[in-house]
């Protein structure tokens, strides 16, 4: 799984627009690095820019904004209602995908340490990067705000991490607040109530805080960790609402949060309508909240990613108020750089792309195709299976075979595309120069590297479509026997997919100059197609058994 981070610099200019413009731009010149939301406040002197992508460029475009900050934000001028210690305010990595918060807290402390070394901005380290466990609130960090820095660096208890001089630097830029958090999660619960203080009650009884107790000198706790809410009322919709931000949604996950806020709105004779997502949210908060409904229907998991959202949309009526459109509120959906594969085409566009005099889409792409569409009808078949009458105590055994069978068919997908890159990493081999001796070196041993992938990227297919013939066997013995045929299907496109794949990993390997490597993938190839062909006949005598006249 790819990493993702989402870093949320705070910037001490929300007036001037080409400093927030020029801050903004050199984030922007880091490749891979995607700007989701620029929000300047006036009234704050403060700007808000929301940025995503993978961890090394996120923290090259947070030091390039800090950089840029520091030489165009003077703070001895600065005045504005938020509190604020620097140019660059505050500096926080929060994981998205395929990274823990541990990792994000080294990244920041590494980020902290090299602000200081190559601009000599001075940096505390806040919540999951605090070196000291007071700094972990970042109020600690930032007290006394700018006003009170030169204090703070004479005194070794509050200097910064990082740096400690009230040198011509610190005057200038401040001193910076480098941290690590998990995610936050803003979330309305939309109530059938204009009671501000009925959502008020509902919001004491949930959020972590809770509400004072009545001799006022203790508080009771809610029920849900890791949250804050309040109870308001909007003229905009004509309800209240509990205003909820969820600070680990890892603790309180999102479809919690709103089955916890309902059964307590329900206690007091309320009911939540739906819920109401502030801001962004990543992709696994929305997976995470299909998967727990469609399990408490009892239904299949082994459905596709889109499926799984809209049951999520729907079960906690996201689009109460107004439409809700994943494409625009989900980080890694954003994230999309919108270039169209092989994959996105219709099947009429794909057939006709692979007829035409184009060397690509190819053999190997047509390979990885049969086996995604082995994956699929054995999926299929285990999806029709968890949803047969009277099969319904054997949901969570189909599902679980629908959710191998969905991953294979997602990996196989990829492939579609991969081979074809493969194919032309080739093809831009030809297009280097070969006039010296280095340049034909570097050419021939590009070659050599490229036609080994290619080699290998076949053998990636025959893997992934092997996988596929166990399930295809499972659903042809245990699955809804009117299915049958569609599991024999699967296993003799997976087996037809195996085959093909194995001449693209034979016609690569027999280009390759150094015969090393070449001879355990062909060796690798071979025994699987021996295992495949035993499978899909074994696959074949038990659909034979269901449909015999």
């Amino acid at each position: 799984m790819k990493q993702i981070i989402e870093c949320v610099p705070n910037y001490s200019e929300g007036r001037d627009k080409g400093v927030i413009d020029a801050i903004v731009a050199a984030i922007q010149t880091v490749e891979g690095v995607k700007v989701l939301d620029v929000d300047p406040g006036e009234a704050t002197n403060r700007t808000v820019v929301t940025f995503v992508g993978e961890p090394a460029d996120v923290c090259e475009a947070a030091f390039r904004g800090a950089a840029k900050a520091q030489e165009l934000i003077d703070m001895r001028k600065h005045h504005g209602a938020h509190p604020r210690s620097g140019a660059t305010d505050v500096l926080p990595l929060i994981p998205v995908a395929g990274i823990t918060l541990e990792e994000c807290a080294a990244l920041a402390r590494s980020l902290a340490e090299r602000l200081y070394r190559e601009l000599g901005i001075p940096c505390y380290c806040y919540e999951a990067a605090a070196f000291k466990p007071e700094r972990k609130n970042l109020a600690v960090c930032r007290e006394g705000e700018y006003e009170a820095l030169a204090e703070k660096m004479a005194d070794p208890a509050r200097k910064p991490d990082f740096g400690g001089a009230w040198d011509e630097v610190a005057r200038k830029a401040g001193a910076t607040n480098v941290g690590a958090r998990n995610f936050l999660v803003a979330v309305n619960f939309n109530l059938n109530t204009t009671s501000t203080r009925r959502a008020m009650a509902v919001a004491f009884d949930v959020r972590e805080k809770g509400r004072k107790s009545r001799e006022g000198d203790s508080w009771i706790p809610g029920t849900l960790k890791g949250t804050k809410a309040i109870g308001w009322f909007i003229d905009e919709y004509g309800i209240a609402q509990v205003s909820m931000n969820i600070t680990d949604i890892d603790v309180t996950p999102l479809h919690v949060a709103y089955e916890e806020v309902s059964a307590k709105a329900a206690a007091r004779g309320l009911r939540v309508t739906g819920a109401e997502i502030v801001g962004l949210v990543p992709r696994k908060v929305l997976i995470d909240a299909g998967k727990f409904y469609l399990e408490r229907q009892q239904r299949s998991l082994g459905i596709s990613e889109s499926e799984i959202v809209k049951i999520a949309v729907k079960s906690m009526s996201l689009d109460d108020l107004k439409p809700f459109n994943p494409r625009e509120k989900v980080i890694e959906y954003l994230m999309d750089d919108g270039r169209k594969g092989l994959v996105d085409m219709t099947l009429k566009d794909f057939a006709l792309e692979t007829a035409s005099e184009s060397a690509a889409p190819g053999g190997g792409s047509v390979s990885a195709c049969m086996g995604a569409f082995a994956a699929a009808l054995a999926t299929m078949v285990a999806n029709l299976s968890s949803h047969k009458r009277g099969w319904d105590e054997r949901w969570k055994e189909f599902s679980d075979v629908a959710v191998q069978g969905q991953a294979l068919l997602d990996e196989l997908l990829k492939l579609i595309d991969e081979d074809t890159a493969a194919f032309n990493r080739i093809m831009d081999v030809f297009s280097m120069p070969k006039t010296t001796d280095q340049e034909k070196a570097a050419r021939a041993e590009a070659m050599e590297q490229a036609t080994l992938y290619a080699a290998e990227v076949p053998l990636r297919t025959m893997e992934a479509a092997l996988k596929t013939l166990p399930l295809a066997l499972e659903m042809a013995r245990k699955g809804n026997p009117a299915s049958a045929s569609d599991a024999g299907v699967a296993a003799l496109a997976a087996v037809a997919g195996i085959k093909g794949a194995r001449l693209n990993v034979r016609i690569n390997a027999a280009g390759l100059r150094d015969k090393g490597p070449a001879l355990p993938l062909l060796q690798r190839a071979d025994a699987i197609v021996a295992e495949a062909e035993s499978l899909q006949e074994k696959v074949l005598d038990e659909v034979n058994n269901h449909i015999e006249l």
